[in-house]
């Protein structure tokens, strides 16, 4: 009889455990933003930059990770509440900067996180001739605090495309560009892998000597 009893209530207390551990609570607000500079988004490599989100606790400060994508857009699903949104040091194409962003979440919340890049790219055209593509790249530099260290052109199979998701690249140093104001031109045979594609994507890609992110264009479709 004993043994029926604490049978019967160690059954109820995982029957309780279980349905507390159902109902509880998820974030239901959503913080979108961008990362900009003059109110333009940074092209960026997907997934390739980090933001921290911070909140006070009732025992921790906790830390949030968020993901930026490669037109610089992020979102995250959060409670309500407020944060602080930070910059993680060299993890993007600009210059560092420890100042933290004071975020209050309610519902629906955007906020826009701008930043100081190297270098923007003014205009990035891509056009195919036959078996080429050639990219004409004009670049601004924007901080004297780092140099330019390349310029690189990438194709591939998406338009998930950049220094790590590509199926090929054809790169320029900064030492074999003597006029870095002047438009660059990049030439590249079209990767073996896309030749029988119906279309493909490509993109420049502007690296920042000693920074490990590079700033990009906006993948074009190539036809």
């Amino acid at each position: 009889m004993t043994r029926t009893i604490l049978s019967s209530f160690a059954i109820l207390f995982f029957l309780l455990a279980g349905c507390k551990k159902d109902n509880y609570e998820k974030p239901a607000s959503t913080l979108t933003g961008k990362v900009v500079y003059n109110k333009e988004p940074i092209g960026l490599r997907s997934r390739g930059v980090q933001l921290e989100l911070w909140q006070h606790g009732f025992q921790l400060f906790t830390k949030i990770p968020v993901s930026v994508s490669q037109d610089g857009s992020f979102s995250a699903m959060l409670f309500d509440g407020n944060y602080k949104l930070v910059l993680l040091p060299g993890n993007g194409p600009w210059v560092n900067n420890t100042d933290s962003i004071d975020v209050t979440v309610r519902g629906s919340t955007t906020v826009d996180v701008t930043v100081q890049p190297y270098f923007i790219i003014r205009s990035a055209p891509v056009t195919k001739n036959g078996t080429e593509i050639t990219a004409t790249v004009s670049i601004e530099k924007i901080s004297a605090a780092q140099s330019l260290e390349s310029i690189s052109l990438y194709a591939g199979k998406t338009n998930i495309v950049d220094q790590v998701n590509n199926q090929g690249s054809v790169t320029v140093n900064a030492a074999d560009i003597p006029d870095q104001s002047q438009p660059v031109t990049i030439k590249m045979n079209i990767p073996a892998g896309l030749v029988t594609q119906n279309y493909f994507f490509a993109r420049v890609g502007v690296k920042t000597a000693g920074v490990a992110e590079s700033i990009y264009s906006l993948p074009v479709k190539i036809e």
